[in-house]
């Protein structure tokens, strides 16, 4: 039997954060998840971070600059809590022994759209 596609008017809302990393040392995108989910949850809590509807969807690593690893990335959420996801974005300061900075360079409602940020 084959799974049915929901029609468009079913379907969550996506917007695409674009973001700018900045950090002492060498991340990945999985200690970027990682980064992302601690923060949501420590600042949010569990059951309105599960609502977030977060994914990382693209993680590019930027040129070295001399004091920091510097990278960006696009970040999808749900359109309803995209306020949220940007506070506790901005309150991630620290993964490990690591000192990180996370700066929202810009929202769009597709993938293409937010690449222009970046």
């Amino acid at each position: 039997m084959k799974l049915k596609v929901l029609p468009p008017t079913l379907r969550k809302n996506n917007r695409y954060l674009a973001v700018d990393i900045k950090a002492d040392s060498q991340i990945n995108k999985d200690d970027l998840v990682t980064i992302i989910w601690d923060s949501c949850i420590r600042f949010q809590g569990e059951l309105n971070t599960s609502n977030f509807n977060l994914w990382v969807m693209k993680f590019f690593e930027m040129d070295k600059c001399s004091d920091y690893y510097h990278y960006k990335a696009i970040i999808r959420c749900q359109r309803d809590y995209v306020d949220e996801v940007r506070s506790s974005l901005a309150l991630a300061t620290k993964f490990g022994r690591c000192w990180i900075s996370i700066t929202t360079l810009g929202l769009s409602g597709t993938i293409k759209a937010s690449t222009r940020y970046i």
